[in-house]
């Protein structure tokens, strides 16, 4: 009874509000995808599902990849996840820090309307989030042993809302470390200053501003249907076309759009891409990289290329170290 229990948790997140890829957030993706096609792109009504649920990007060999990922990566979770540094741990350390330090009083604000506390603690948790997210992101792309690993999520050749979850174990375990994280600090910090009051706006018990970040499409971000906002708002909010200019292999949009939610930390630090009309955009790596398919491969090859990439720069630091204490 408890390996079927285990079994029926791995589509959990199907089951729940919280996760992106609940079926509330589904079907309003597809009812918002069939209306971009049907209402801007001036298709009939039998086009426009004919596209959502084109068979050639459900069932490739890309996406078929997708779904024995998802599938084994929720076995490794069930296993590792006890393991994890929780947002209670981080945040009971920070707690307790902030109390040591002199300059800072607790409770300051304990008398802050309640309405207020709710508001401000809710809008510093999805920032706080969404720019952490930004910062690792941005980072995975940027230096070597860890874009070994993240590549495996850019490796799809085609997009379903499943390819969220086309990550490397590893790479799971740096974004659960990088949300307790982030969320621990915010949360400490705020129960310090304002007391018992802290709470957060919630529907379906997500933060609200997750919640309109999930029902206004955040699944089509990892599809085949390019929704474009207006250039203006693009500067604020990252559109499903963005991101999948993201995942583009044009050279042109190399190391854009890193933003999960927000468009805003792109902007403010140069790495901001706008979307683009009636472009058609390939998806994946170079033909001599990682295959989009092969599980064995997309599992093992990072990790040694992730080794590889470390012993290159412990060699090079070690050749540094060498030449300054060598006499001249």
């Amino acid at each position: 009874m408890e390996f079927i229990d285990q079994a029926i948790s791995l589509f959990s997140d199907f089951s729940d509000p919280r996760k992106r890829i609940f079926v509330g957030y589904l079907a309003l993706s597809i009812g918002l995808a069939i209306g971009w096609l049907i209402l801007v792109k001036r298709q009939n009504i039998r086009g426009a599902f004919a596209r959502v649920f084109d068979r050639k990007i459900i069932f490739s060999k890309s996406s078929m990849a997708d779904y024995k990922i998802f599938v084994i990566n929720g076995l490794i979770n069930l296993f590792i996840s006890p393991f994890f540094v929780t947002q209670l741990a981080v945040a009971t350390s920070v707690f307790y820090l902030l109390h040591r330090q002199e300059f800072l009083s607790a409770g300051l604000w304990n008398d802050a309307p309640v309405g207020i506390v709710i508001g401000l603690f809710s809008v510093a948790m999805f920032m706080a989030d969404d720019f952490s997210k930004y910062l690792l992101h941005r980072w995975m792309h940027k230096w070597p042993p860890l874009w070994a690993i993240h590549k495996v999520h850019h490796s799809a050749e085609t997009m379903t809302p499943i390819t969220v979850y086309r990550i490397h174990p590893l790479e799971g375990v740096f974004y659960a470390l990088r949300g307790a994280l982030a969320q621990g600090v915010v949360m400490a910090t705020f129960i310090f200053l304002f007391g018992n009051t802290v709470d957060l706006y919630t529907v379906l018990g997500v933060n609200v501003l997750v919640f309109v970040f999930h029902v206004t499409g955040s699944n089509l971000r990892h599809s085949h249907i390019s929704i474009q906002y207006w250039p203006w708002l693009e500067h604020i909010f990252i559109s499903p076309a963005q991101h999948q200019l993201h995942h583009s292999i044009a050279e042109q949009h190399f190391d854009k759009n890193f933003g999960a939610a927000l468009a805003l930390w792109d902007w403010m630090f140069g790495s901001l891409h706008l979307s683009e009309t009636d472009t058609d955009l390939a998806f994946g790596l170079g033909p001599d990289d990682l295959t989009s398919f092969r599980i064995g491969e997309l599992y093992l090859r990072p990790v040694v290329e992730m080794s590889r990439a470390f012993k290159r720069r412990i060699k090079r630091g070690a050749k540094r170290v060498m030449r300054v204490f060598t006499p001249s």
